[in-house]
């Protein structure tokens, strides 16, 4: 799954509260997508911007276009590592696990780290953001 000769991106987890259904809000994660210029380039590629919805209370949706949970999330430390301080205890609502267990249990060897992380590839900046490699390792959606 993915791609391995990409860039470092940054991804990061958020929690809204809203009135949309899981459709709409799909709806308008996309229009947000076009209106910061997100441009088509393929599966799994580097992108301008991309907005997924991981989670949705505890709905389960299976639509061509739309999976919630979202279909890799048990599988993408980049994306278990930031949501797992945000919401530990949330049970995933097919696998029946917390984020946490997910976490735990991930075979992934894909390193995450912080965004203010000192290396040898990029400047230190401050924030809690998370960023994985993709020029080592293979990942799909970032957000």
């Amino acid at each position: 799954m993915g791609r391995e000769d990409q860039p470092w991106f940054l991804n990061t987890v958020i929690e809204i509260e809203t009135d949309l259904t899981p459709r709409e809000l799909l709806t308008v994660c996309k229009q947000i997508e076009r209106a910061l210029g997100r441009q088509e380039h393929g599966r799994y590629g580097p992108r301008e911007i991309d907005l997924d919805i991981l989670l949705y209370d505890d709905i389960v949706v299976n639509e061509p276009e739309l999976q919630i949970p979202h279909a890799q999330l048990p599988q993408r430390r980049f994306v278990l590592v930031p949501l797992a301080e945000l919401a530990p205890e949330h049970v995933h609502p097919i696998l029946r696990k917390t984020i946490r267990e997910l976490l735990r249990d991930l075979t992934d060897p894909k390193e995450v780290r912080p965004y203010g992380h000192r290396d040898s590839h990029r400047d230190s900046c401050s924030g809690d953001t998370y960023r994985a490699p993709r020029r080592r390792t293979p990942h799909g959606d970032s957000l």
